[in-house]
């Protein structure tokens, strides 16, 4: 870039690289237990970095069987590591001063620890969301109410609901509310639930037993406090049945925090504006998913809600590589996808040319 804007900068020049920030402790969940660690190994590569995979203690196989394949090119030793850690053996790992930069995808309470703990450290956090599908009153007609019902029940239960992304909470503008609950009611009983080999299988078994019986607690206690479970709410050992209610009071945690199960709520908006509210209102802004036909109600979510992506047309459960993911507020700090990952692994550095 020219620098002779002043008296005195005459035949100067600067140019501007980027340089990695060092090496990146990358840490994974179990949800996607592949898809996820690449997202941050390529970009580390790409930038230099050496890279410490540290895979969820229940899913290593998919890290260390991507670690034998990056063990067959001509990578520089020492370019890369897979390190399966227990949990509780974190601490030394993330305080260690030799990993300037630590990438995180996991629980918001994990995550905002991991960054108390290293202040110093640059660190992305990828946290958990309560990702809401708002469906406004100009998206009305049969065809509309059938796609969006089909696309809520889909990805508010595949992965059995263990996607930060997943929809949880549905908001109907209530001249519609009763005509799209009833067909979400009926596309969520509709979900083919059982074995994951099977291809027709929708729905299958939580991470863990423990992971389930948490899940069915949470729906017990909404309906304890008067929400109607309209299908669902079932469990046997590790899997839990596709879930919906409605009625959810708004301090309970299926309300208020991410339930990373097949569950979804249902809930009608006295239009468009009250949505926005009932969103931003959430400690968590990761997406959302706004179905509407109306470009302005599109730009006017885009422009009010206080989230890191919105999907227009269709639910919050959408990524592409190519895009900048990620959230805001407890969903957490930094970007991914691959071009954004590789700017948060790096920093400006300025060189200045005079007299040349």
């Amino acid at each position: 870039m020219r620098l002779d804007t002043e008296e005195g900068y005459e035949g100067r020049l600067a140019l501007v690289r980027r340089f990695s920030r060092g090496p990146v402790l990358a840490i994974a969940p179990f949800n996607f237990p592949l898809n996820l660690v690449a997202h941050k190994v390529a970009p580390a590569i790409a930038v230099g970095a050496p890279v410490i995979i540290k895979p969820a203690p229940t899913t290593p196989l998919s890290s260390l069987l991507l670690g034998e394949i990056l063990a067959e090119t001509e990578l520089p030793e020492g370019s890369w590591s897979v390190l399966p850690v227990r949990n509780d053996q974190m601490a030394d790992l993330v305080s260690d001063p030799r990993l300037p930069v630590i990438s995180f995808t996991g629980s918001a309470d994990i995550g905002w620890m991991i960054r108390e703990m290293v202040p110093r450290k640059h660190v992305t956090l990828e946290l958990g969301g309560n990702g809401t599908a708002v469906v406004c009153a100009d998206y009305s007609s049969e065809a509309d109410l059938e796609y969006a019902a089909g696309r809520i029940a889909k990805f508010a239960m595949y992965q059995a609901g263990q996607s930060c992304i997943s929809v949880q909470t549905v908001l109907a503008d209530e001249s519609l509310y009763e005509r799209l609950r009833d067909k979400v009611a009926a596309a969520v009983a509709a979900q083919p639930v059982g074995d994951v080999w099977d291809p027709n299988t929708s729905v299958g078994p939580m991470i863990s037993e423990a992971a389930a019986e948490r899940v069915e607690q949470w729906v017990q206690r909404a309906a304890s406090s008067g929400a109607k479970i309209l299908t669902g709410g079932h469990r046997d050992k590790a899997l839990f049945g596709p879930t919906l209610l409605t009625d959810v009071d708004a301090q309970t945690e299926i309300a208020t925090e991410e339930v990373f199960g097949p569950v979804v709520s249902i809930s009608p908006v006295a239009g468009f504006d009250a949505a926005v509210e009932r969103i931003n209102s959430s400690r968590y802004g990761l997406q959302a998913g706004v179905f509407t036909h109306d470009i302005a109600t599109a730009f006017q979510a885009h422009r009010a809600l206080q989230v890191g992506g919105v999907i227009i047309g269709d639910v919050p459960t959408f990524r592409a590589d190519q895009m900048p993911y990620g959230g805001v507020k407890d969903s957490g700090i930094g970007r991914e996808g691959v071009a954004a990952a590789m700017t948060d692994m790096t920093y400006e550095r300025v060189l200045v040319l005079n007299g040349l």
